[in-house]
């Protein structure tokens, strides 16, 4: 390879552009005087994680240097600890995480599997000698000792590292506790398996019991004299791990087992447990078309019914909600009346002009919440995100200028994250009683090329769309651009962001000459509760007819998009709907590149697909029409067959490479000529460097052959 800087290189050096950018923000001392830890690499090709702190007026600090602590040695992972970060699809190295105390004077956090704490008020760090590895170490609120995870057991060190002992010890191999499950982990946005009391005298403590799991083997095909590696994958219809929920006194390791109807609602989908009322459990149906939150009494193990919500579709999971505001009212989002609204105590904050996302944090005045334009907005604004601060006489936002934000608050202090169209990494601005009192340097690296992006809305559906051209590009010429159509295109996948770091990828891709589009269509997060589940047993049909009308409605009006020259391409639902393209509408679509496709619904894992497709066992009809393997006509076409390369990491245990060898056996039998490029040891993710690189270029040389372009 040559030594010039290019954009799939750059791309894959900087973990496409993450490398150097402030992240994971914690404002301590409950927000009096505006310390803000967050993590940061020192440069954008950087992939060691270090800990600052960034104090208004007095600046940063360094707080955690991995090199200086491992002494310069190499890291090594735990088997655990990779698949942690697979699931959060984690791809540097260092400090990834930490948590903190109540009062923001001890966080904790692990390096190649050991224990450090850093006192934050001496500014020192230590090594606490455990049993190891360790994963996921949380300080009790009030900071005299940190609970962690090792060997599948839950532990408890005092912070001066005496007195390390065991609180749950498993069973057996089958059996973890507080380690969230892969269902929690991969689909539910629940990292955590333990939770500590407001007062540190007890934790709330998942039990996993994998032994009802099915397992799966991974094997390396390019080592074969290594063994399969063993998972248990709970794949659609099968069964999911045994998960109950356990309060431990953290003195003694005493347990109570909390109670509820696992039977009825065996997803335990999150846990709350705050100073302003007793712990809250939310629990789900295995359908997800009914959500209980209840309130526990970890004494007794005893539950109430706090609120019970259904919906005939499903019931998504939000970020920061349900919980108990600080008077003890019930904090919630829910769809109601065609809308994603806030309540409190019942009542709706918000309306139809806003399709809310998350909550940030609420006060005893307000809910701090990130939102979209809603349905009812006179303005579509697509592609922005807000915060708002909502009240019981309105939302009033935060975040000013077009982009994507978020924030995180703390009392007086707010954190806020700010990305826009006009630049490459966010801005992250901390401000004091809404006042700005300083900025959190990015040291991200600016990429070669910048994204020239023309966001609109295209189809009677308003389909939120992307439209990229080859730089200098003259629409008036009467020069026609092939098409290559770039979506993922499916559940809490948006790519049509106000931001420019989303689409510099495309715009790479618009440089080779094609005019790219980035569609989002329906089941795709963006503005309504209807358009997000319109894809309900039907994936195949919802989200490719959207691609089809994005790519027609645009052409109306853009002469230069060449509709007898159109390709697609995409990454695991992304990869999915591409394969879908060029099988079931070789009209429209010419060539398409499919990565780590989901091709049989039936391998994929129990809570995402049956929140979409149901059950199996009851709905065999509809997980055979969203088959690529047994949906549609995989005979020989009248037409010839539209190329297809399909891509594939063999260690993927998300979606396995079974997904590609089943399509591949399929289309042969079929006489479908395709390509298939397999990835020896690589994961979902494609963290390695020149994977990464190659993988583009290989990409675009095999869509400028099938187009038949130079």
């Amino acid at each position: 390879m040559s030594s010039e800087i290019t954009f799939p290189r750059q791309h894959a050096r900087t973990l496409r552009f993450t490398l150097g950018v402030p992240r994971a923000f914690t404002i301590t001392g409950g927000g009096a005087d505006g310390t803000v830890l967050f993590l940061r690499s020192r440069s954008g090709t950087d992939r060691t994680t270090c800990l600052w702190a960034y104090t208004p007026g007095a600046g940063e600090r360094l707080v955690a240097d991995p090199a200086a602590l491992l002494g310069g040695g190499e890291e090594h992972l735990s088997a655990e600890e990779r698949a942690r970060r697979e699931r959060s699809r984690e791809g540097s190295a260092g400090v990834v995480g930490y948590a903190v105390d109540s009062a923001g004077t001890l966080a904790a956090f692990t390096l190649s599997g050991r224990l450090f704490a850093a006192d934050l008020a001496a500014g020192t760090v230590a090594e606490l000698a455990t049993p190891g590895p360790v994963i996921d170490p949380r300080p009790a609120p009030g900071g005299e000792r940190i609970a962690y995870l090792a060997g599948g057991e839950l532990r408890v060190i005092d912070r001066d590292g005496a007195n390390d002992r065991a609180l749950a010890t498993p069973e057996n191999g089958e059996v973890t506790w507080g380690a969230a499950e892969f269902i929690a982990a991969e689909e539910m946005q629940r990292s955590r398996g333990f939770w500590w009391s407001p007062d540190g005298s007890a934790l709330l403590a998942e039990r996993a019991d994998n032994a009802p799991v099915d397992r799966w083997w991974i094997a390396d095909p390019a080592n074969p004299a290594s063994a399969a590696h063993e998972i248990a994958y709970p794949a659609a219809g099968t069964a999911n791990a045994d998960v109950t929920l356990h309060a431990i006194a953290a003195a003694t390791g005493e347990r109570t087992e909390i109670v509820w109807d696992r039977q009825q609602f065996p997803y335990l989908v999150n846990v709350a447990w705050s100073a302003s009322g007793p712990p809250l459990l939310v629990v789900s149906t295995r359908d997800q078309r009914a959500e209980r939150v209840l309130s526990a009494d970890p004494a007794t193990g005893k539950t109430a019914e706090v609120d019970t919500v259904t919906d005939p579709v499903w019931i998504d999971i939000f970020p920061g909600a349900p919980a108990w505001t600080p008077n003890g009212d019930l904090l919630r989002i829910v769809d109601a009346d065609g809308a994603r609204r806030v309540t409190v105590a019942g009542r709706a904050l918000t309306d139809g002009t806003l399709h809310v996302r998350s909550v940030l944090d609420s006060t005893a005045d307000d809910v701090l919440v990130t939102a979209a334009a809603g349905a009812e907005a006179d303005d579509p604004e697509t592609g922005q995100v807000h915060v708002y601060r909502v009240t019981a006489e309105g939302a009033e936002r935060v975040s000013s200028g077009a982009g994507v934000h978020s924030a995180v608050r703390n009392g007086a202090t707010t954190v806020l994250i700010s990305s826009s169209l006009e630049r490459v990494g966010p801005t992250v601005t901390v401000l004091r009683d809404g006042t700005p009192v300083g900025t959190i340097a990015s040291h991200g690296e600016a990429p070669v090329l910048t994204a020239e992006v023309e966001l609109t809305t295209a189809g009677p559906n308003r389909i939120p769309a992307a439209v990229l051209l080859p730089s200098g590009f003259d629409a008036t010429s009467g020069e026609k651009l092939p098409v290559l159509m770039d979506p993922y295109g499916g559940p809490h996948g948006q790519r049509v962001f106000a931001a420019q770091a989303p689409h510099l990828t495309s715009q790479w891709f618009a440089e080779q000459g094609f005019a790219v589009i980035v569609a989002d269509g329906r089941g795709t997060p963006h503005y309504s509760p209807a358009w997000e589940k319109a894809i309900r047993d039907d994936f195949a049909g919802a989200t490719l007819d959207d691609q089809v009308e994005a790519l027609q409605s645009l052409a109306v009006d853009r002469p230069y998009l060449d509709l007898d020259r159109v390709a697609i391409r995409g990454w695991s639902y992304g990869g999915y709907l591409a394969a879908l393209a060029v099988l079931r509408r070789p009209d429209v679509f010419h060539a398409g590149v499919a990565g780590a496709p989901v091709t049989d619904w039936h391998l994929y894992d129990t809570h995402y697909t049956e929140r979409y497709l149901g059950h199996p066992a009851d709905r065999p009809a509809v997980y055979a029409e969203n088959s690529l393997v047994t949906g549609g006509d995989l005979g020989p076409a009248a037409d010839p067959a539209r190329p297809l390369m399909v891509i594939h990491g063999l260690a993927d245990d998300n979606v396995v490479a079974a997904h590609t060898l089943r399509l591949s056996s399929a289309l042969l039998a079929a006489g479908r000529p395709h390509e298939v490029l397999p990835l020896s040891g690589v994961t979902h993710m494609t963290p390695q460097e020149q994977v990464a690189e190659n993988l583009l270029l290989l990409q675009v040389d095999f869509l400028k052959r099938s187009l038949g372009l130079d």
